[in-house]
């Protein structure tokens, strides 16, 4: 299970911020210093002070963009902030291949998509295609992995049916519409879905990503892992064989 840990550290404070925005006010002409004090005026009333104005840029008309730069005296006590470590060792291919074959004694199988009406396949696509993302090859590449990749805009329905017809190991889901929540809605849907149409301790291992996801909200979500920017393929390889060949003897080779 991951754990959340409190990394330590000072509370510190007193440091440089700049920050990006665009108001409804024009910037043409002599209205250009009227923008720039509005714009001032907002970083003032949002904690900067003093505030700076390095950049303003017409966006059509009656718009402008703004880069403020500027002091905040927020205090940030680093003790207080949570992440989720990494409780398993990061594996080459060979090694979890040799993994697999060892404990398994059989292929590791995931099915993966992006449900609901999300369409970005860029994800999902990173962490199965061959090709992979940030120089390491996806789980097609690896031997002893079998990936069935569904694609985009999966219903529930279908992604548990496909998973019960390939004895899935693992379902990797990637979310990246984010509009009202659609990610978590989605996300709970699918795993009270497999939590309903397997026996309990039965059911796949069941892993999400994409860049608006918590890490420290997989128990909420009803999943095994969550997954946000950065993640390669190597990570989510080593933590399923870690996952499925120590924590899970239930699914091994009977």
């Amino acid at each position: 299970m991951s754990q959340i840990v409190r990394p330590y550290g000072d509370t510190t404070g007193d440091g440089m911020v700049q920050l990006s925005f665009t108001l409804p006010i024009s910037s043409i002409g002599d209205l250009a210093k009227v923008a720039d004090g509005a714009a001032v005026q907002l970083a003032n009333k949002m904690g900067m002070d003093p505030a700076l104005v390095v950049h303003s840029k017409p966006m059509g008309e009656g718009f402008t963009f703004f880069v403020v730069y500027g002091r905040v005296n927020h205090l940030v006590d680093v003790s207080k902030v949570e992440v989720v470590e990494r409780d398993y060792p990061l594996l080459t291919p060979k090694e979890a291949n040799a993994a697999i074959k060892r404990a398994l004694r059989r292929r590791l199988v995931v099915v993966g998509g992006c449900i609901g009406t999300d369409a970005h396949t860029v994800g999902i696509d990173a962490i199965l295609n061959i090709k992979g993302f940030a120089g390491e090859k996806g789980l097609e590449y690896y031997r002893e992995v079998k990936v069935v990749n569904l694609g985009a805009q999966v219903s529930v329905p279908q992604l548990v049916d496909r998973a019960r017809q390939e004895k899935a190991d693992a379902v990797l889901v990637s979310q990246v519409v984010t509009q009202r929540d659609a990610h978590l809605l989605n996300t709970r849907e699918m795993s009270a879905a497999f939590r309903e149409s397997y026996p309990a301790g039965k059911r796949p291992l069941l892993v999400v990503g994409g860049p608006r996801f918590d890490e420290a909200m997989a128990a909420d979500l009803g999943v095994d892992r969550v997954f946000t920017r950065g993640t390669t393929p190597g990570d989510v390889a080593s933590y399923l064989v870690h996952r499925l060949t120590t924590d899970r003897p239930d699914r091994k080779a009977s």
